[in-house]
């Protein structure tokens, strides 16, 4: 399904680019780029399914999920190129206007919004399992309102003739493409550089932690994620006297997992007196 949705939305894609050209309609072009992210969300997707199942080797310990990362954040870096041109074009249109041609202008806005309701369709079934397929069918959804803002912005030159409503839908699809193209950007930039994942705070993780049985302190504590679901834990813990080394890791791995939705993690323990790293202690 994933598929033939991305070969849909593709070939639209470059009708539309096309169409934006020959038609000279800036808010078919500022569309296209919306359509654009539709068409990354899709191949992320795909990519996530295929190459994320590849297994980790000696060189890629991790495996290859974090392709679909690096994906998602060449898709926000040409969106704000794509956005930036259109708003600049948009501007010169203002004070210099050109003429549309509203008619073809229509015709390829109602063949995308045609396409668009097909991709959902067809992407369906699969968003309550995947949240990458989820992703990509709230993109086709978000996508098909721009399509209804050509469209409208064509009828209203047709039947008008004023031509500043194309640069005008062109600035209103960017704006709404904008923001959701810096959340994805923020989002994969984050994950590049380890952070702790959006829904978990660390003081509440830690708290969690130190107040588990057999738990004196926590330090050395990692929260990051290599894809935007794979989260994983890293943290030392210093136990209290007596406690059980075994049980306690259990613990808090149990902890994890069921409120902070973390399951691969990495609990060392350190009996009470130990120093982090001191090679004449060892480290169960």
């Amino acid at each position: 399904m994933l598929g033939i949705a991305l070969a849909l939305t593709a070939t639209y894609l470059v009708a539309e680019v096309i169409g934006a050209f020959v038609f000279n309609s800036l808010a078919l072009l500022s569309d296209a780029a919306h359509m654009l992210t539709d068409v990354a969300a899709l191949v992320i997707a795909l990519l996530a399914i295929r190459i994320g199942q590849r297994a980790a080797d000696d060189q890629r310990t991790f495996g290859y999920k974090r392709f679909e990362i690096l994906a998602a954040a060449f898709n926000a870096l040409l969106l704000f190129a794509v956005a930036i041109y259109v708003l600049v074009e948009a501007i010169q249109r203002f004070s210099e206007p050109e003429p549309v041609q509203s008619t073809g202008m229509m015709i390829v806005a109602a063949i995308g919004l045609v396409v668009n309701l097909m991709s959902m369709r067809l992407l369906t079934a699969g968003k309550e399992a995947s949240l990458n397929v989820k992703g990509a069918y709230l993109e086709v959804w978000a996508d098909m309102i721009g399509s209804v803002g050509v469209i409208i912005g064509a009828l209203a030159i047709r039947f008008t003739g004023w031509t500043w409503v194309d640069p005008v839908v062109a600035v209103l699809i960017g704006l709404w493409v904008l923001p959701r193209t810096w959340v994805l950007l923020r989002d994969t930039i984050n994950v590049l550089l380890e952070g702790v994942p959006r829904g978990i705070k660390l003081p509440e993780l830690r708290k969690a932690i130190g107040g588990l049985p057999g738990v004196a302190g926590v330090h050395d504590l990692h929260v990051w994620s290599t894809t935007t679901e794979d989260v994983s834990c890293t943290a030392h813990v210093t136990l209290t006297e007596g406690a059980d080394a075994d049980r306690v890791r259990k613990a808090i791995a149990g902890t994890l997992d069921e409120r902070f939705g973390i399951e691969h993690t990495t609990i060392q323990t350190e009996t009470p007196g130990e120093v982090c790293g001191d090679d004449e202690h060892l480290h169960p």
